[in-house]
């Protein structure tokens, strides 16, 4: 998170996201697949393993770390190998709706959930070296 401030010199909590380009690796259409989608590769890598590497070379597009499958209205507006951009898919001013997962981590002791530092390894401590101490 980070600001950003309007012409009144408010501050106005923002996120930033970072989105790189995204490069057509497969279109899935509803004739052939049961459904209308399109794969995207991100972020590029030197290696993968060989059925990955098979299925990048398919598409003629150097391997990406990230491969995701996204579901689309329209597959033939997609070519093999093209590149989206964040420009292709939002506009100036626009906000985009995302929602995240929070990752659980059950009940933690204090050293976890209030960064607390933990007591001594010696001088006397006993048994309590996570303990949140007086």
């Amino acid at each position: 998170m980070t600001q950003v401030f309007d012409d009144e010199a408010r501050a106005i909590p923002v996120t930033v996201i970072k989105v790189g380009p995204c490069r057509v690796i497969q279109i899935k259409r509803p004739e052939t697949d049961g459904y209308a989608a399109v794969q995207i590769s991100y972020k590029e890598v030197n290696s993968v393993n060989r059925p990955l590497a098979g299925h990048y070379a398919k598409a003629g597009v150097a391997p990406g770390r990230h491969l995701v499958e996204v579901r689309v209205d329209d597959p033939d507006a997609y070519e093999l190998g093209q590149e989206i951009t964040i420009a292709d898919v939002l506009t100036k001013g626009a906000k985009a709706d995302v929602a995240g997962v929070s990752k659980g981590k059950g009940f933690q002791g204090v050293i976890k959930r209030h960064n607390f530092s933990g007591q001594g390894a010696s001088h006397g401590v006993h048994r309590v070296h996570r303990a949140p101490g007086s």
